[in-house]
């Protein structure tokens, strides 16, 4: 799961920093455009792996939120708890998760949103639910999703004995966009000089 917004705001990015990109040929020549390019795809690379990237996934084996600098993996056996007030955070036994992907509801979104009381399904009661428990939001969405797997293998009896297969959650740091980066940053300042 991840946002609509993420993928259209890091299209309309690349758009723009293309159109200056092409701007600058069509004014100044190639070699000009050397000095903007670096920048242009450094932004767009930006807003990629801030924005577009980032997602929450739930399968079989976990949850595996991917965020800006990492990827973390959570067995379902290490799953203890969510909490929604910031953003999705997955709570395990190896600490607290937060998924970039799932912000909470901004304040004017929260008052926006009708709050207060309604029914929770889970517990068969009326329940005062959160702002980013609402499953309008990224946040309550991507609980949601997550809640319902965890409680299904829950109600199967599979985490009746959770086990830890690891003594810290698999957590995969991406080098890859960060020297891409560095490189980007590195030629924009050589050019520039």
């Amino acid at each position: 799961m991840r946002p609509w917004y993420g993928r259209a705001l890091t299209i309309g990015i690349a758009v723009i920093c293309v159109g200056v990109t092409m701007s600058v040929v069509f004014q100044d020549g190639w070699s000009d455009a050397g000095t903007v390019a670096p920048w242009t795809a450094f932004v767009t690379l930006a807003c990629w792996a801030t924005f577009w990237r980032p997602l929450v996934a739930v399968s079989d084996a976990g949850v595996r939120l991917v965020n800006v600098t990492r990827t973390i993996d959570v067995r379902w056996p290490a799953l203890e708890g969510l909490d929604t007030k910031w953003a999705l955070t997955l709570i395990t036994a190896y600490g607290r998760f937060t998924a970039w992907s799932a912000p909470a509801p901004g304040a004017r979104n929260a008052m926006q949103s009708v709050i207060g009381e309604r029914h929770d399904r889970h517990r068969g009661a009326e329940t005062t639910v959160s702002p980013g428990e609402l499953v309008e939001t990224p946040s309550g969405s991507a609980a949601a999703v997550v809640r319902e797997r965890w409680e299904k293998l829950l109600a199967a009896g599979h985490l009746d004995d959770p086990r830890l297969e690891r003594e810290r959650a698999d957590v995969t740091w991406h080098i890859g966009t960060a020297a891409a980066a560095v490189a980007l940053i590195a030629v924009g300042v050589a050019v520039n000089l």
